[in-house]
């Protein structure tokens, strides 16, 4: 994605899309990077000259690399099955409340934390030198320079969201080296330039820097919220649905544990306080089951559905792993004795009902644990193309939903970037841009969340 900024204007281009197909191989199931930093490099050809370059992506995953700077195999996926049962083996040492404390990070079965202690008799562990984030890959590839982004960090289970620093008495407690992580980084920080040999295979004249941005996409997408004051929640969507709260100071308390709420790190010392929820996957892998139907008749044919007729916990962890996702949604409405959806059109009902129903929850709890309240829901991602997502979460949390920007990410990403070269100001301003220059869709509750609550409860109770 190309970001040009200026005066009151921001504009954004796609330059390259690729796709990023994991592989599942003997051992498990693993990333193509060299797939994806091929990508990279044909999206820097596409985009031509620029003034600089940053990445975000996912989170949690990282790759190994050798004494030598070389990568030690493929960057293990977060949805392999290698952690299943090893978040109880590390609450053995330390324990779950105590590590939360600590962390503040929700239990999610992937944290980077049990991957390293799943990892920790394996042979690339032992032979690592160093360990990189994703992007923090990707940029090394580009640059030769390493370091750990500290949006991104946050996410692994390792930092303080306090101090914003290393929990070096969790990492040694739990075994994990920490001096296999490069220095961290902040968003706007420097780091690098383009090797010669990248500005050969793209064509770019140098010297082209690289910056750190929020290079977990949340933290740039977060960033990229067009709120103009302290009063909203947000909701990312796309694969995943993060539902919560932009705070000053993390929430680690043991309701705020009990809950499964995360503290992870944004921009300028921001903290994001909100709930993984599985978000559009539920809807992405039945649609793939499926064969790829046309995704908007299949969304017209579920709004005329009976609403809330079926629905399942969006943030259940059974709902994790790809394949026959039509099937366990039938199996959970099934075993929770509620009329289970047969059609594709019932189907996807149902999963739009449940997503809203969690972000209603979440966003009710965020409230709750933070003692914030707030007048507005903002939803950026993917999930804004959705509009009877959108309508069906405004319905459900009884607030107005304002939807967009669509690549709320890309936005963030490259006025981080901008901002270093001194184009935008403060992340007020930054906000500022993205509402008065990106198209934004606002909807309003319907009638009492009444049905909703009933929804809620019988579902706790199911």
């Amino acid at each position: 994605m190309v970001g040009r900024v200026g005066p009151g204007s921001l504009e954004l281009s796609e330059a390259h899309r690729f796709p990023n197909r994991p592989v599942r191989v003997p051992e498990g199931l693993r990333w193509d990077v060299l797939s994806l930093y091929t990508g990279v490099l044909d999206g820097l050809r596409a985009a031509g000259a620029v003034d600089s370059v940053g990445i975000d992506s996912w989170a949690v995953d990282y790759g190994l690399l050798d004494a030598d700077g070389a990568l030690l195999g493929n960057p293990v996926h977060y949805r392999d099955t290698r952690t299943d049962g090893v978040a109880e083996k590390a609450w053995a040492t330390v324990p779950a409340a105590e590590l939360y404390a600590a962390t503040g990070l929700q239990y999610a079965p992937f944290n980077t934390l049990y991957q390293l202690t799943a990892a920790a008799s394996s042979t690339q562990l032992t032979q690592a030198r160093r360990l990189l984030l994703i992007p923090d890959l990707l940029t090394y590839w580009l640059t030769g320079e390493q370091g750990t982004e500290l949006t991104n960090a946050s996410t692994t289970q390792l930092i303080d969201p306090r101090t914003r620093d290393w929990s070096r008495d969790i990492a040694t407690r739990l075994g994990i080296d920490l001096s296999l992580f490069a220095p961290l980084r902040q968003p706007g920080d420097p780091a690098g330039v383009l090797r010669p040999e990248v500005l050969e295979m793209t064509g770019l004249a140098g010297p082209v820097p690289v910056t750190a941005v929020g290079s977990h996409d949340t933290a740039s997408a977060v960033a990229a919220v067009p709120a103009t004051g302290e009063r909203f929640a947000y909701i990312c969507t796309g694969t995943w649905s993060l539902a919560g709260l932009e705070l000053t100071a993390p929430v680690l308390t043991e309701d705020s544990r009990a809950a499964n709420f995360t503290n992870e790190l944004g921009l300028d010392g921001t903290v994001r306080y909100h709930r993984n929820i599985m978000g559009l996957w539920l809807l992405q892998e039945c649609v793939r089951a499926w064969g790829d139907p046309d995704l908007a008749g299949l969304l017209r044919e579920a709004a005329a559905v009976p609403a809330l007729r079926s629905v399942v916990d969006a943030g259940d962890t059974v709902f994790l792993t790809p394949g026959r996702m039509p099937e366990r949604i039938a199996e959970a409405c099934r075993g929770s004795g509620q009329p289970v959806p047969v059609t594709p059109a019932e189907v996807t009902r149902c999963i739009l009902d449940s997503l809203a129903l969690a972000h209603r929850k979440a966003i009710e709890d965020a409230q709750r644990l933070a003692d914030r309240p707030v007048d507005v829901v903002h939803i950026v991602g993917g999930g804004t193309r959705n509009a009877l997502l959108c309508r069906l979460t405004a319905d459900a949390c009884g607030l107005p939903v304002v939807a967009g920007p669509t690549e709320a990410a890309a936005l963030g990403n490259v006025l981080v970037q901008a901002r270093g070269r001194g184009l935008v100001g403060d992340l007020a301003s930054m906000r500022q841009l993205i509402a008065d220059t990106q198209p934004l869709e606002r909807y309003e509750p319907r009638g009492g969340t009444a049905a909703w609550q009933a929804a809620e409860v019988r579902l706790a109770h199911a």
